[in-house]
């Protein structure tokens, strides 16, 4: 069973907790960790830019003039691609963000990302988080106090906290995840990890098994 110190609000240590073992325990998979952080940037790729069809653009209900006897070429609708104000042909279109990949592979690089920074010593987890008031003096004075001021630092709660969220706002390198929505791009994207201890059981029931 692997162990990490556990530290009060203050940085006190406060002896030592279990991990759970089928998260924190397992060899970390590089390549699946590569694989996950491409598809979570493919998925954010929002592809805006657009142009209409000759489906898409207005008018064109009925035959600019008759087929036969005016000398002029035949049409039948404004909304042509051969018209001003007509529709484009093979124009770009919104593409559509990302592709499926299977949640097993998902989860298994999240515990990757999870067991290799309690290895490395970048994991740190504390009794609690919670703040009175969202202010940012007083987080940053806990990170400080945590030895992780000067780092990117991901904070982990066990569900959505508005107070630690608003303090965190305004420091950057901080992001605040609940355990539900901890992730691969966050997870490479700071250095440091600090975990609630509520926040343990979360990670164990979500990302403890290849459902």
């Amino acid at each position: 069973m692997m162990k990490a110190p556990l530290v009060d609000g203050t940085g006190v240590a406060r002896g030592d907790v279990d991990l759970p073992e089928q998260i924190f325990g397992i060899t970390p998979n590089a390549a699946v960790v590569h694989e996950v952080l491409a598809w979570q940037m493919a998925a954010r790729h929002l592809g805006t830019h657009s142009t209409k069809t000759r489906g898409e653009v207005r008018g064109g209900g009925r035959k600019p003039w008759r087929q036969k006897g005016t000398g002029r070429a035949r049409h039948g609708s404004r909304r042509s691609p051969l018209w001003v104000g007509g529709g484009i042909t093979f124009g770009p279109r919104p593409a559509i963000p990302g592709y499926a990949l299977p949640k097993r592979v998902r989860r298994l690089a999240v515990r990757s990302l999870l067991a290799d920074k309690a290895r490395s010593g970048q994991l740190t987890v504390v009794q609690d988080l919670r703040l009175e008031a969202p202010r940012t003096k007083e987080l940053a004075a806990r990170l400080a106090r945590l030895g992780v001021g000067a780092e990117k630092v991901v904070l982990v709660t066990a569900a959505h906290n508005q107070t630690l969220v608003q303090a965190a706002g305004n420091l950057p390198g901080v992001t605040v995840l609940t355990a539900r929505t901890v992730n691969v791009h966050d997870l490479l994207a700071h250095p440091r990890l600090v975990v609630t201890r509520e926040a343990l059981d979360v990670l164990r029931e979500v990302w403890g098994d290849d459902r």
